[in-house]
């Protein structure tokens, strides 16, 4: 055998040997991290609508994606610990489920991509420059949430034709907070209404809210947005049916569980929209050059169970503009 002849044998054995190796050689599965203030059973119909946008854009959970679930059970002070956590497990994308996980996330890392499934005001929360241009390392989905505050006020006074005093229920803790109080007080001086504000903390401040709006002389509720008012939805809508005032909430899942109505940014659409942000930032897109998306799709839900329980009935006008009533 010649020479040449010889090498070229050589050469073709240890290709036969290595190549297999190498295509052997284990591809990295993207790790996501989802973090959340309150519960996964809160928070249900968001997650199977992120997985459903993951489905759509071809990612399998457990086959070609993982996703680490980190839920603060409604204790905010844990927040900080679980989004340290993700952060040690060197998860590729963190998906935050609301401004009370952002922030927390924020603090956490300045490198890994944060998408948020959705925040009432992304610029003034300090997450992002601008909508267009967010030029860190956060983007995805705001919900105007207290745009809608201000709406949902001139819902009960439609529902409720002579109101003239709220209790609006809020958490001060709340990032967004004060903006969604501030746009309600506007709201409530163009409708003539009266508010009487009313500071929730835990779920121990909830029935003592309710009396004081009792003894306040309130004849309806707005909740404002808080991780409590989610984690204890249940026992929320049940005192406003045993206290007999009408409510109106800002997740419809409030609704689900016994209350009178809402009106939201339909927070699943926002959560399944959020799959596309970690798809392209997976795909190599920095988080800086993806603007913030606004809701596109707003839901009034209205329980008419519930209306019937405190002695309302509906307008015709209002309930033919319901997107889902419950009967």
């Amino acid at each position: 055998m010649s020479r040449s002849m010889t090498v070229l044998f050589l050469s073709v054995a240890i290709l036969a040997c290595t190549h297999p190796a190498d295509a052997q050689q284990p591809t990295k599965v993207p790790r996501i991290g989802f973090l959340g203030a309150t519960s996964l059973s809160a928070n249900r119909d968001r997650i199977e609508a992120f997985r459903q946008g993951l489905r759509e854009l071809g990612y399998v959970e457990g086959k070609n994606i993982i996703i680490e679930y980190r839920y603060a059970e409604g204790k905010r002070d844990r927040l900080s610990e679980l989004a340290a956590e993700l952060v040690r497990l060197k998860v590729d994308v963190i998906v935050s489920g609301g401004a009370a996980a952002t922030r927390p996330a924020k603090e956490a890392t300045s490198t890994i991509p944060i998408v948020m499934t959705g925040d009432s005001d992304p610029v003034g929360s300090g997450f992002v420059a601008s909508l267009a241009r967010p030029g860190g390392n956060i983007t995805g989905l705001a919900t105007l949430s207290p745009e809608l505050s201000g709406k949902r006020l001139e819902l009960l006074k439609e529902v409720v034709s002579k109101l003239s005093r709220v209790a609006v229920l809020g958490d001060s803790s709340n990032p967004t907070n004060a903006q969604n109080l501030k746009e309600t007080e506007l709201a409530a001086g163009a409708l003539g209404v009266k508010l009487q504000y009313l500071d929730v903390l835990s779920s121990k401040d909830l029935e003592t809210a309710f009396r004081a709006a009792g003894k306040g002389r309130a004849e309806a509720v707005l909740l404002l947005g808080g991780a409590v008012f989610v984690s204890q939805r249940t026992q929320v809508a049940e005192l406003a049916v045993k206290s007999r005032f009408p409510a109106i909430y800002y997740r419809l899942d409030f609704v689900e569980d016994g209350g009178l109505m809402s009106y939201a940014t339909s927070l699943a659409d926002l959560s399944r929209r959020a799959a596309t942000y970690v798809d392209k930032i997976l795909k190599g897109r920095k988080p800086a050059d993806l603007p913030v998306e606004q809701p596109t799709k707003f839901e009034l839900i209205i329980n008419l169970k519930a209306a019937k329980q405190i002695g309302l009935t509906i307008p015709p006008n209002v309930l033919v503009r319901a997107d889902r009533v419950i009967k």
